[in-house]
């Protein structure tokens, strides 16, 4: 996967959850990670959840610990969420969102689900394999089509509202496969929390 800190996501967080993407993918980038999702969430009266890569498309405790450290003063500067809240670094995970063309073409062959943010031909929602990507849009291919129809769909990239790949086998011979290739020191959880009411982290 080419790691390109420039290219832009084509997901696209709105309201405060993009407010707070404009403030964290800076430090992110600064410190050679690219962000790949911002979500507000209402777990434990609420939580911002950092999702960030590497280059590999991971993130090690050591990767989120040093992001959190990075991003907590500059949220308490900037103070884009009006009430106390717990702060959440993790990784993409395994089966995880796609958010740039190049996770898609990273992941070509393996199964995903896709919602656009407006119907084309009757429909938002696709499951199945993808097949190919370009700069304006991904193939997928269904394997459920009805007989006699076209079973691969071009989706533009600016049309979709959530994509995610789906946890299969071979999602997770490919995933033993990058890690084989490219190890890490520890096998824990890559999640590192953050609660602003006592300035504590969580590593889990």
């Amino acid at each position: 996967m080419s790691f390109d800190l420039s290219e832009k996501r084509f997901i696209k967080e709105t309201g405060l959850e993009a407010r707070v993407s404009r403030i964290v993918e800076p430090v992110a980038n600064g410190l050679g990670f690219a962000l790949v999702r911002v979500k507000i969430t209402q777990e434990n009266g609420m939580t911002l959840q950092i999702m960030a890569e590497d280059e590999h498309g991971r993130f090690t405790i050591v990767n989120c610990e040093a992001l959190s450290k990075d991003l907590s003063p500059v949220l308490d500067v900037e103070d884009p969420i009006d009430r106390e809240y717990h702060l959440e670094v993790s990784s993409p995970g395994i089966d995880r969102p796609l958010v740039r063309r190049r996770d898609f073409v990273a992941y070509v062959g393996h199964e995903a689900k896709i919602e656009l943010s407006d119907m084309i031909n009757g429909r938002k929602r696709f499951r199945g394999f993808i097949k190919s990507a370009d700069d304006e849009a991904v193939v997928i291919t269904l394997p459920d089509a009805p007989a006699g129809t076209d079973p691969d769909h071009r989706l533009l990239l600016s049309t979709i509202a959530e994509a995610k790949l789906v946890m299969t086998d071979a999602l997770m011979e490919k995933a033993r496969l990058d890690q084989e290739a490219n190890p890490i020191d520890d096998d824990d959880t890559e999640t590192v929390e953050y609660d602003d009411t006592d300035d504590s982290e969580e590593i889990h």
